[in-house]
């Protein structure tokens, strides 16, 4: 449990800073979009980022999916000014700590 966590907590750090880098950050930002750029389409590729982390690191499409539509909202929330940037690490986390516990239970058994 304490391996899959840590290996989670790694990737998120991976995907949000050096993965994500300047364009996308600014560019998933529907509150101040990139001119010419689909803010949907950078949120969603920086989501699928995360998402594909999480699906390899615990073999699972489903926790991926649930990554996928967790950060989208997170990130959406954040960049419509209704979360902090400490929240929305804190809520990344916690959700890296739900994925954990989640395979655990369901997905551990099954390898």
């Amino acid at each position: 449990m304490i391996e899959v966590l840590a290996l989670l907590i790694a990737a998120h750090a991976l995907a949000d800073y050096p993965l994500q880098g300047d364009f996308l950050a600014r560019a998933k930002n529907q509150s101040a979009p990139l001119p010419g750029v689909p803010w949907y389409q950078a949120l969603g590729a920086h989501s699928a980022i995360h998402a594909g982390f999480v699906g390899v690191i615990t073999n699972s499409v489903w926790l991926g999916l649930a990554e996928f539509a967790a950060h989208w909202v997170i990130d959406y929330e954040k960049s419509a000014g209704r979360l902090s940037f400490n929240q929305d690490q804190f809520l990344h986390l916690f959700c890296k700590l739900a994925w954990t516990v989640l395979f655990v239970l369901l997905v551990a058994e099954d390898l």
